[in-house]
């Protein structure tokens, strides 16, 4: 096969595949010395003994939790992870979580390296103080399967170690460190000595519709390859970023490509410093061997990793201020904990929550281990703050339930008065992830509620899902109005995904809100166009901020069409917004995925922003950009 050649800007074109494959992006090959000739399948590692975890496995964190030591057999730790992954790499809609903890040190030899293959719902994570704590000589890797690529690969994470990149012969997902995810699938605080691939090149088709990396730095440079959309902030990119395909944001980063967004293929929008982060909380064993959360403090205009100098700045809290809740402790025990001011630490499973977890002190923390889900049930609400300073939720997926909910988290509370807030300790969500269906048949009105001023959304995929168990997905089933509603002024979204909800899929309220990269795709499923219009309208436009705001910043946002159910769908545009000097959005695009075959259209969207930009049409221009560089 003719690799396709880069263009001038060193971008590669793409090409769609018409097929029934959920989400799109192809991209046949790219001329990179340093990828694979070959690609060899992983052979699936069955029965094997399980290495014994740790005591603290078992004992305080739960029995999904596997906590390795250097001393440990490699054997034995290589078919542990082996044994995981086995179980999760297709269990998608499964329920089993798992973490896999390293203590400080090093694991594998440049002779023997360790690979940890990532499947879904597995969290990787080094149990240092910074990503030096833990070394792993050899690779930490995610990909897809042949038919979808990567494009389902979510849920799942790595962070706070260094891999110093050791491949194994003859298999190509360990000629580079291969992190090719979609959605849900963070990087954080990892150090790559060695080239990074974001591209499963493996897999064919090689699709993939990514991405989030943060507080990282990739020595050798990545390969963005096939990934449609990505995300990277607070990170070194060393040897430089590959090339582009429709959206690609970058904030905060050293060696980022420069911004160049607009005609030609250029698509990056590039930001030299990121106006608010808070690197997500995480587990780690302090100076003394006791387990402690790390909380990383909030900076402003901010670039680079948080470590590049010595340790990153915060406070570290001793694991006995945390409530350890397990799968099938009750939310008033959980409620008990967080009113006497603990914070709380969620273990790998699935909770059923009928009654609202309550967040109500200032400085509170819940962090999720191994990508917990917290399920609504009858209706509730799953989780709610008090509109309190400092208060910190990371590490979790909430999914709705059978009775609709009429909001699966709030944040704060609406119009409340005596709002309490603090710039140096903004309320932060890191790595929380939304579903209404996919799983089950889930209902939601609205997925996320912000009502709190100054509220950090960094890593959000709020879906309303597009595929599932059977019986989970259809128009009248995984029913939701809204992805996220913004009440908040001063709202920072770093890293947006919100897809697929039946009405606007995003809806902006408060004043002086920034949002530095959003993706979105259209719902598929609307029956009819009659179903999906409004007020003189055809469709929803993705995001809209209201006639009432007069400031608004927002970067890198991109939505798209594929309507898969009734042919020659139209939405009137993708994004809506006042015409106030106040108002200002930079790098937007749209684009109609697939080409209209055997006489099936796949939706046009006719503008990008308001009445302007052009068509985006599935008969015209299939998987070509339209852009506008600057609004208004």
């Amino acid at each position: 096969m003719r690799l396709p050649q880069p263009s001038a800007a060193g971008h590669v074109p793409v090409r769609p595949a018409r097929s029934s494959v959920r989400r799109r992006g192809l991209l046949a090959g790219l001329a990179v010395g340093s990828l694979a000739a070959t690609s060899l399948g992983l052979a699936g590692v069955a029965g094997v003994a399980s290495a014994a975890p740790l005591p603290v496995g078992s004992s305080v964190l739960g029995p999904n939790v596997i906590v390795f030591d250097p001393s440990m057999s490699q054997d034995d730790i290589q078919a542990q992870a082996d044994a995981i992954f086995a179980q999760q790499d297709t269990n998608e809609m499964g329920t089993a979580r798992y973490a896999l903890l390293f203590k400080p040190g090093t694991y594998g030899t440049p002779d023997k390296p360790l690979n940890i293959k990532v499947g879904y719902y597995t969290e990787v994570d080094g149990l240092g103080q910074d990503p030096s704590g833990v070394t792993i000589n050899g690779a930490v890797t995610a990909y897809g399967h042949d038919g979808s690529g990567a494009l389902d690969t979510f849920w799942r994470s790595v962070s706070n170690l260094t891999i110093n990149f050791k491949g194994l012969p003859g298999d190509c997902h360990t000629s580079n460190e291969m992190w090719a995810v979609s959605q849900a699938a963070p990087m954080r605080r990892v150090d790559v000595k060695g080239y990074t691939t974001f591209m499963p090149y493996c897999e064919n088709p090689n699709f993939a519709s990514g991405g989030f990396v943060a507080d990282s730095y990739l020595e050798a440079g990545a390969l963005n390859g096939s990934q449609q959309q990505f995300y990277v902030r607070n990170s070194n990119l060393g040897g430089g970023w590959s090339n582009g395909v429709w959206n690609q944001v970058f904030s905060g980063d050293v060696n980022a490509p420069a911004q160049n967004f607009g005609g030609d293929g250029n698509v990056y929008t590039t930001l030299a410093t990121t106006p608010l982060s808070k690197e997500k909380p995480y587990l780690y064993l302090d100076g003394s061997g006791n387990w402690a959360v790390f909380v990383p403090s909030a900076q402003r205009g901010s670039s680079g990793t948080t470590w590049a100098g010595g340790h990153t700045p915060g406070t570290s809290l001793p694991l006995s201020s945390f409530f350890i809740a397990k799968p099938g402790d009750s939310v008033k025990d959980i409620n008990k904990a967080l009113d006497k001011g603990q914070n709380l630490l969620l273990t790998p499973g699935v909770y059923d929550v009928a009654k609202t977890i309550k967040v109500t002190h200032p400085d509170t923390v819940v962090l999720g281990l191994g990508l917990p889900t917290l399920t609504a049930q009858h209706g509730a609400t799953a989780l709610r703050t008090d509109s309190v300073p400092g208060i910190d939720i990371a590490g979790l997926t909430v999914d709705a339930g059978p009775v609709s909910s009429r909001a699966l988290v709030k944040i704060g509370i609406h119009n409340a008065p005596g709002q309490q807030t603090d710039p140096a300790r903004p309320v932060a969500l890191q790595d929380v992830f939304f579903r209404v269906g996919g799983p089950h048949v889930g209902k939601a009105e609205e997925a996320l509620e912000v009502n709190t001023n100054g509220v950090l959304l960094d890593d959000l995929w709020v879906w309303r899902a597009d595929h599932g168990v059977e019986g989970s997905v259809g128009w009248t089933v995984n029913t939701s109005d809204n992805g996220l509603v913004v009440n908040g002024n001063d709202v920072t979204a770093t890293g947006l995904f919100v897809e697929h909800f039946q009405q606007y899929n995003v809806i902006w309220n408060g004043n002086g809100g920034t949002v530095v990269f959003f993706q979105n795709e259209l719902p598929y499923d609307a029956p009819s166009q009659a179903a999906w219009a409004h007020r003189g309208s055809l469709g929803y436009a993705a995001f809209k901020v209201t006639d009432s705001v007069k400031t608004f910043q927002g970067y890198g946002m991109g939505s798209y069409i594929f309507t898969n159910k009734t042919s020659g769908l139209h939405a009137s545009r993708s994004f809506e917004a006042p015409v106030k000097p106040g108002v200002q959005i930079h790098g937007l695009t749209t684009i109609a995925l697939n080409a209209k075959a055997n006489g099936f259209d796949f939706g046009t969207i006719d503008h990008v922003i308001n009445s302007t930009g052009g068509a985006a049409a599935s008969a015209v221009n299939p998987d070509v950009p339209v852009q506008v560089v600057t609004f208004p």
